[in-house]
């Protein structure tokens, strides 16, 4: 598993798949936003940009993914993750974008957002995050359903801390009564 420190340019990068995708798509997409990783700054990722596009719905939402082929992106069904159409760019062995597309009130959507937010607003979890990936990415160099899966834990418990708030992000050093609680292992 590869991963890297974070890159200025993955910002950039985000920003101009997303007018690509903008301009091919109008208005079959509502929003588009960069999440994963490379979405959360300071963050070590492997190198590849984590997209997700807003679509009325799924079922219209399929009519795109020739247009998106056409982009250079291959269809990957869900995903494994129910509620949403999944694609990836570049070669397999060393894909470049991932792209969801997902309703806007979807479990999927929802929970992606809440996690990245997070993570943005909370420093230290984003540093026990990266801890984890790194020993993850050490322990299972070649075992990518390994690695993703010893991450579970880890975003349950961001995703369940953003909730709990309402999905806003406190950030560290404001906490009151929103306090996430303790983080997992602690």
């Amino acid at each position: 598993m590869l991963l890297v420190p974070h890159r200025s340019e993955w910002g950039e990068l985000f920003e101009e798949e997303a007018a690509r995708l903008r301009a091919a798509l109008g208005d079959g997409i509502l929003r588009v936003e960069h999440v994963g990783s490379t979405a959360v700054e300071g963050m070590e990722a492997k190198p590849l940009i984590d997209t997700m596009a807003a679509v009325e719905s799924l079922e219209e939402a399929r009519g795109l993914v020739p247009v998106l082929e056409g982009m250079g992106y291959e269809h990957r069904g869900d995903g494994g993750v129910r509620g949403r159409i999944f694609l990836a760019k570049g070669p397999r062995s060393r894909r470049t974008h991932h792209l969801s597309l997902a309703e806007p009130t979807s479990e999927h959507w929802r929970r992606s957002l809440l996690f990245r937010d997070y993570l943005r607003a909370h420093p230290k979890a984003a540093e026990e995050y990266r801890d984890l990936k790194r020993e993850l990415a050490r322990r299972y160099p070649e075992d990518r359903e390994s690695y993703t899966a010893g991450k579970n834990r880890f975003i349950e418990w961001a995703i369940e801390s953003a909730a709990r708030t309402g999905g806003r992000t406190v950030p560290e050093g404001r906490r009151n009564a929103a306090d996430p609680g303790p983080r997992p292992g602690s």
